[in-house]
């Protein structure tokens, strides 16, 4: 795969998790990575972790809930390399249950994290690289934004929105230069999903995989959206997901 030195790499909700992952993944090909996230410690550690392994990192906390945040972390990040090359938006809040048990404060906050910050990141982000004449931003998506589930609704229809805008944006940007693209994972081991236990394995019942992924599969798949070899790539959803889609 071809390197991605000289680059500068934004990945939100990059202190854990798949995000983690896509952040070790990108600096080992040269990325210099710029690490967000709401926790100090954390943070500072995968940026340490990186370097200590020769990499280039460096930890920007953001509690990313609004425009205003949205665009302050997009400020830092180009102050400390003068450019974005790539963006992964990755941060998220995921929820369940019935609708009738959604208040307004979950439906906004949802919608707030999961749509709103990725958009103000890219409107601010993305016409810098536009008159660079390149660049590149991978969504992080869901596959409860594909189909109807009776206790997803909400986090669903969010995700379903920025799948929505990652083809409006590759309209939008892919003329100037800018490739707009998703990946929608499956079922992943992460320690936001480690919670549920045995549980997360019912998820890859019957599917062709047969089992839960790992976070470094789906940072491998952001990893080639991102590189020249995927330069002919504008708009698509990547699915992740063992082989969800195909049952």
């Amino acid at each position: 795969m071809t390197t991605l030195n000289g680059s500068t790499a934004l990945i939100t909700g990059s202190t854990s998790g798949i995000g983690r992952a896509t952040a070790h993944t990108l600096a080992e090909l040269g990325a210099h990575v710029i690490i967000s996230g709401r926790h100090q410690e954390r943070g500072e550690q995968v940026a340490a972790h990186i370097r200590a392994a020769g990499g280039k990192a460096d930890f920007v906390a953001a509690l990313l809930t609004d425009a205003a945040s949205a665009r302050s972390l997009a400020q830092q990040a180009l102050s400390i390399t003068g450019r974005v090359d790539i963006l992964v938006n990755n941060a998220g809040i995921y929820s369940f249950g019935p609708t009738v048990d959604t208040t307004e404060k979950a439906f906004d906050l949802s919608y707030d994290i999961n749509v709103k910050v990725p958009y103000f990141l890219v409107a601010e982000l993305a016409p810098r690289m536009a008159g660079r004449g390149a660049g590149a931003i991978v969504n992080i998506l869901t596959g409860v934004a594909h189909k109807g589930y009776a206790v997803a609704g909400l986090y669903g229809s969010a995700k379903a929105s920025l799948m929505l805008l990652t083809k409006s944006w590759a309209a939008e940007f892919g003329p100037s230069g800018v490739r707009v693209n998703a990946v929608s994972p499956g079922p992943i081991h992460t320690p936001g999903t480690d919670v549920m236990g045995e549980g997360i394995d019912a998820f890859a019942v019957g599917t062709p995989a047969a089992r839960v992924g790992e976070a470094v599969e789906i940072a491998a798949a952001v990893a080639f959206l991102v590189s020249d070899e995927a330069s002919y790539i504008h708009g698509v959803v990547l699915p992740v997901d063992g082989g969800s889609v195909a049952v």
